[in-house]
């Protein structure tokens, strides 16, 4: 790329009048953060980045389906460029998936990297890693795709339990998971919906119960800051874990697991589910979720603790 005069903007949260001195400019518009989002349950979220940003003196730029393209073509002519990116689109959506790949050819911060995400999103890989690491994870048995290894055998089975769950190595949203699997024949189906992907085969953890609650929780680690929150595994209701009960009930165990979890994934901004045993083992059962849910619980009855959601915008915009 040729040297380009940068111009920083005041802060604003127009993203068309950004765009518009990106097309009047002959210098390159600097843009503090860009954000590309396409779920419509994710505008609570943005808005709040949006008035954060706002208050903190950074420019801000929302890219969303309606405006990918001309955002693409400006970034592609050095009319636009970003500090930071967080792309919440290219998961969903393929019109954001060329601006991603000129964002990640340049020198921009973004917002779990893409050449960490393929190997992190792998369960397989990140159970093995974990192992390694001497994080607890439940006992599992990690299956060939079907194409590659049609016929398999299972000795230790009954290990995994009457009940476990089946899981493909990649997805998210719980796309393709079997909770409640009792037979091979269970397997077989899995494994032949998607013959491509890697299975694992997950024994299934039950919570202990401390001060009436199971004890399963959902951890945030968001540039080096770690959030706590309770999650029923089965409701999915979320509760903000507060000082007193992590010092009551030990909990802060789990901000060391995540950490390390951060090292492992090298992610900025991601969430695992940790379960707390009856043998006072703490459990992680759900491995690295980087598109974390930002759905605010004022909005949506099962969405994340408004004060959690501002405490996880804060630490954004403090590293942007």
């Amino acid at each position: 790329m040729t040297d380009v005069v940068t111009e920083v903007l005041p802060a604003t949260g127009d993203p068309e009048e950004l765009l518009r001195n990106s097309q009047t400019n002959t210098a390159a518009v600097h843009i503090d953060l860009g954000l590309a989002w396409e779920w419509e349950y994710d505008a609570d979220f943005i808005d709040k980045l949006e008035h954060a940003c706002g208050r903190n003196d950074l420019s801000f730029c929302l890219i969303t389906p309606t405006n990918v393209a001309d955002v693409t073509g400006r970034y592609f002519k050095e009319k636009l460029a970003f500090r930071s990116f967080l792309d919440r689109g290219s998961d969903a959506r393929r019109e954001f998936e060329p601006l991603a790949r000129l964002v990640a050819a340049g020198g921009t911060r973004i917002i779990n990297h893409y050449r960490h995400l393929k190997r992190c999103l792998d369960k397989a890989t990140m159970h093995l890693e974990f192992i390694t690491a001497g994080l607890n994870v439940p006992y599992t048995i990690i299956l060939s795709p079907y194409q590659s290894e049609p016929e398999i055998k299972i000795a230790d089975l009954a290990r995994l339990g009457r009940s476990f769950i089946i899981k493909p190595a990649v997805g998210a949203g719980g796309t393709g998971v079997v909770v409640g699997a009792e037979t091979l024949a269970e397997v077989l189906v899995a494994r032949q919906s998607q013959d491509d992907q890697k299975f694992l085969l997950q024994e299934k953890i039950e919570p202990v119960l401390i001060g009436g609650e199971r004890a399963w929780f959902r951890v945030y680690y968001v540039f080096g800051q770690t959030f706590l929150s309770w999650w029923n595994d089965i409701t999915h209701i979320y509760r903000h874990v507060e000082l007193k009960e992590e010092n009551e009930f030990y909990l802060s165990p789990m901000r060391a697991i995540i950490t390390k979890i951060a090292r492992i994934s090298r992610l900025d901004f991601f969430s695992a589910e940790i379960a707390l045993t009856a043998d006072g083992r703490f459990v992680v059962v759900d491995y690295v979720n980087d598109i974390c849910d930002m759905r605010l619980q004022s909005q949506n009855p099962d969405g994340v603790p408004d004060r959690l959601v501002d405490e996880i915008v804060a630490a954004i915009v403090n590293k942007v």
